[in-house]
């Protein structure tokens, strides 16, 4: 198992993220992308069937995690436990059934409807959706209520000018000066 070290730790809370390599064995991700592959119904191998910039698909899990793309394999770890434990505080946090949302992303010139910055939000708002998915209504606050961490797992090997999710250093402190107002 591969600690999360003191240096690690610090970065965190200086940036507001961490990198943890190798935290979950490669075989999960190598399986995993050919099951996502097959959700999209996409052949990985032919990028004229890359017809769209982004193609997202949510976790289909039931509560055990134990269906094709949950991934709860991915997220429950020994190294990600160890992870969570000195970022949020031993055992002040939940297990999950599955990793979320997968976004595929293609090289494109269209606009994928997703670009710039923005916060992930924490809460549902008062809407009387009793499942909480409009998203639109979503709340943050400066303290985050039910929400440690946002994990984005990578399940290929990505480069600088690659798709994956930018993550800008120290915005967390940038978010919560804004928040604290209000």
């Amino acid at each position: 198992m591969k600690m999360l070290s003191d240096t690690q730790v610090r970065r965190f809370i200086e940036d507001g993220f961490v990198r943890l390599d190798d935290a979950f064995p490669r075989a999960i991700a190598d399986s995993g992308r050919a099951k996502i592959w097959q959700a999209i119904g996409i052949d990985p191998d032919d990028s004229t069937t890359w017809t769209r910039p982004v193609v997202r698909i949510g976790a289909i899990n039931d509560e055990y995690g134990t269906q094709p793309l949950s991934f709860g394999e991915a997220v429950n770890t020994p190294t990600l436990y160890d992870a969570f434990d000195k970022l949020v505080g031993r055992q002040r946090w939940q297990p999950r059934p599955n990793v979320g949302t997968f976004v595929v992303r293609f090289p494109s010139t269209a606009d994928p409807g997703d670009l710039g910055w923005h916060v992930d939000l924490s809460f549902p708002g008062a809407t009387g959706d009793p499942t909480g998915r409009d998203y639109s209504v979503w709340r943050v606050n400066i303290t985050s209520r039910d929400r440690a961490l946002l994990m984005l797992f990578l399940f290929s090997d990505v480069g600088e000018d690659d798709a994956p999710t930018r993550i800008r250093v120290g915005s967390h402190a940038d978010v919560a000066r804004l928040l604290a107002p209000a």
